[in-house]
């Protein structure tokens, strides 16, 4: 069972799709988990879908949604901010504590690279979030762009992007859009893990906010709520370093897993690893 939503913040509408839990009944209350799409993406990925299909089989309500400027929200297309997207999911917490069947106190946040990223932020700059997993996240913008643009001319190609991009909305009033590849590298054989209807032009307002953005900041407020570090052991998207440097940063409780043959997009893969250390970490630091 699911309902369709419409959620408001920042002004505009959040679309967004409630899945009941598969052991529903009604009158009883139920924990929620919030699931956050990647980068540019929307609540239809299949690293979306699945991990809401598992929490709703494991006795969860499950919350997805698009995000500002993404998908079936309200924004303007491209002008994908970090800001923005901590600002949709406290949003959503909050229409979400009003929901009659969920705990208001067992609210968690599920999140796919750049929506780990924004769910670890969210997490520790809010109390209401119970537990954190985060699956191919980063914790520092401008060391996960320079892994994701390695090398001298690579990296002065992406820092001379952000200088044009400044000088452009200072002359135009307007911003310089670029390809979503210029931002975020993506693998041609890993870009069909991404929706149909994924932005593909952002603003280069997007890639300072990325640059910008420190997660790893946040993480010593999570604690002692639980935090889950899920990351391919070879990720050709997101380098596997940004979660082992914020597993160090970390406080108990957080572990973290590496997972061989899997790819950046592993949340979609329906890989029965990743989901047994799913299950047995929501048992014991999240049980439903």
């Amino acid at each position: 069972m699911q309902e369709n939503l419409s959620i408001p913040s920042n002004g505009i509408l959040l679309s967004a799709i409630l899945h009941y839990p598969s052991n529903y009944v009604e009158g009883q209350k139920y924990p929620c988990i919030i699931v956050l799409h990647g980068f540019g993406s929307n609540k239809d990925g299949a690293n979306v879908r699945v991990p809401c299909a598992l929490y709703n089989k494991l006795g969860y309500f499950a919350l997805r949604f698009d995000m500002q400027s993404c998908g079936e929200s309200g924004g303007a297309l491209g002008m994908v901010l970090c800001e923005d997207q901590v600002k949709n999911t406290k949003d959503v917490i909050t229409y979400v504590q009003t929901r009659s069947e969920i705990h208001a106190e067992k609210i968690a946040l599920s999140g796919s690279s750049f929506g780990a990223a924004v769910a670890i932020y969210t997490g520790g700059d809010d109390p209401r979030v119970g537990a954190v997993i985060s699956a191919g996240g980063w914790g520092n913008g401008d060391r996960k762009l320079q892994g994701q643009h390695p090398g001298k001319e690579a990296w002065q190609k992406f820092t001379d992007m952000l200088a044009a991009g400044k000088a452009y909305r200072k002359e135009h009033s307007k911003p310089m859009m670029v390809s979503r590849f210029d931002i975020v590298p993506i693998p041609l054989h890993l870009r069909q893990g991404l929706p149909s209807n994924s932005v593909m032009d952002f603003s280069v307002d997007t890639a300072q906010s990325i640059f910008d953005f420190m997660p790893e900041k946040k993480l010593a407020q999570l604690a002692p709520r639980p935090l889950l570090l899920l990351h391919a052991a070879i990720d050709s998207v997101t380098p596997t370093s940004e979660s082992i440097e914020m597993f160090k940063l970390a406080k108990k409780p957080t572990e973290l897993h590496l997972f061989d043959d899997v790819e950046h997009f592993m949340m979609g893969e329906s890989d029965p690893r990743v989901e047994g250390v799913i299950t047995q970490w929501l048992a014991k630091y999240f049980p439903s």
